[in-house]
């Protein structure tokens, strides 16, 4: 079948396409860097044509909370517009876990909206919740960094590869739309200041990691539920340390 990869040279994007085209799909990587631009509407009509499957994995630019709310809702109202009138039987989005519990985060509360679109549409969906990839681990480190001390709350999350990431979305992509929400984790739950932890040590940073409950991640406190997935989550195989010494190497 046909299938249109919003956000297709980034990260999961670039490896979703790989996956899809292995597996014998027309696959159309459609970013701004090859003339399908999301946000303005260009070339999306061109690009969706014919088009069985679109999955949206587009990121927003800036993680600003007015900035990161408009490019969601204006992309998705714009994919959402387009998909109709190209008759896409399935569109499948790459959400957040727990992006409904954590209305301090903006960058959450714009996936949510963008999550609210999707469900308002008549085009039947899948939306695929994901927890944080360890290659956000360094952009982690950052946002937490206090003058060189690095200050996270003990709260657990889930962490996974964003190969597991591209290899689920790919089943889901070629599977019949849910008409709901799927969750997708790594394989085992880590407290956050020590997923941190174990990175800096891998990279050899000397930055100290400092446990602190009221840390906030992104704009909001967190705890155990915060986010980690609920009961049957789709599960990742590949655990944080097979991936840290695969990536340090």
């Amino acid at each position: 079948m046909k299938i249109v990869v919003i956000g297709g040279s980034g990260l999961i994007g670039s490896k979703l396409v790989k996956i899809l085209r292995q597996g014998g799909h027309e696959v159309v990587a459609a970013s701004p860097s090859s003339g399908v631009d999301a946000r303005t509407g260009e070339g999306l009509a061109g690009a969706l044509a014919g088009a069985a499957v679109v999955v949206d994995v587009a990121n927003s630019p800036s993680f600003e909370d007015r900035a990161v709310l408009e490019f969601f809702e204006t992309t998705g109202r714009n994919l959402l517009a387009a998909e109709a009138v190209a008759g896409v039987g399935h569109h499948v989005a790459l959400s957040v876990v727990g992006a409904d519990r954590l209305p301090a985060s903006g960058y959450l509360r714009a996936k949510v909206a963008q999550e609210d679109l999707i469900r308002a549409s008549a085009i039947p969906y899948t939306i695929l919740r994901a927890t944080q990839f360890f290659e956000f681990a360094g952009g982690i480190a950052q946002s937490a960094d206090d003058g060189g001390t690095i200050r996270l709350p003990h709260a657990h999350v889930q962490p996974i590869a964003s190969d597991d990431v591209a290899a689920a979305l790919a089943e889901v992509a070629v599977a019949a739309p849910r008409n709901g929400v799927v969750e997708l984790a790594g394989p085992e739950p880590i407290p956050l200041d020590d997923l941190i932890r174990r990175y800096l040590e891998a990279r050899r940073d000397p930055r100290e990691v400092a446990t602190d409950a009221h840390a906030r991640y992104f704009g909001a406190e967190l705890d155990d539920r915060s986010l980690t997935p609920g009961d049957g989550p789709i599960l990742g195989a590949t655990r944080f340390d097979e991936w840290l010494a695969r990536s340090a190497s």
